[in-house]
């Protein structure tokens, strides 16, 4: 499969262990590629879904400027959209927990936008999961923050970890994308590069 990409070097860009597992899926040589420091801001005016999408474009730019021809960088960006905010990563326990209690009982939207980029090209997708968390007690809530590492993900939890199994009452969309990397779909996109 991929035989369309044997003649690319392939770099994921991403400092995230979970992305590299999922792109190990697809079967495809890659080389893990970081550069520190980048721009993550954007405008306040556009919709909030987009995003994700605006962000992963915006590390593609950056990367592209370092790579050969024949070479592939891929960019992502995971972001939790609750009550019309987007949820980061928590900057400590505290906020991890107010991310918690707000997606309680209620069900959000997971967003990552992903992007393929060489010298010569750019494509860039979105995709969209909706998940619905039941309600969670302080208590339990208290628990996961202590037992898991809760500062690395956006909206302050793992759905592959102990809240996944707990919490989640129902998901509509890719499990994969709310671990940050919508395989199904970059894999099509994939399959068209020549």
């Amino acid at each position: 499969m991929l035989d369309n990409l044997k003649d690319y070097k392939i770099f994921l860009a991403s400092k995230s262990p979970r992305r590299r597992e999922l792109l190990q899926l697809l079967r495809v040589p890659f080389t893990v590629l970081t550069i520190g420091g980048i721009d993550e801001s954007f405008p306040d005016d556009i919709p909030l879904e987009e995003v994700p999408q605006f962000v992963s474009d915006k590390k593609a730019d950056i990367y592209c400027k370092h790579l050969k021809d024949k070479e592939i960088v891929i960019t992502a960006d995971t972001m939790v959209i609750a009550d019309d905010r987007i949820m980061g990563k928590p900057n400590d326990a505290q906020e991890a927990a107010d991310m918690l209690k707000a997606l309680s009982g209620k069900t959000h939207r997971v967003v990552t936008g992903v992007t393929i980029a060489s010298r010569g090209f750019k494509k860039s997708f979105s995709s969209i999961t909706y998940v619905t968390f039941g309600s969670l007690t302080d208590e339990e809530i208290q628990y996961y923050i202590n037992n898991y590492l809760p500062f690395d993900k956006a909206g302050a939890y793992g759905i592959q970890e102990w809240i996944g199994a707990v919490a989640v009452s129902e998901i509509r969309g890719s499990y994969y994308n709310v671990m940050g990397l919508p395989v199904h779909h970059l894999f099509k996109e994939l399959l068209t590069i020549k």
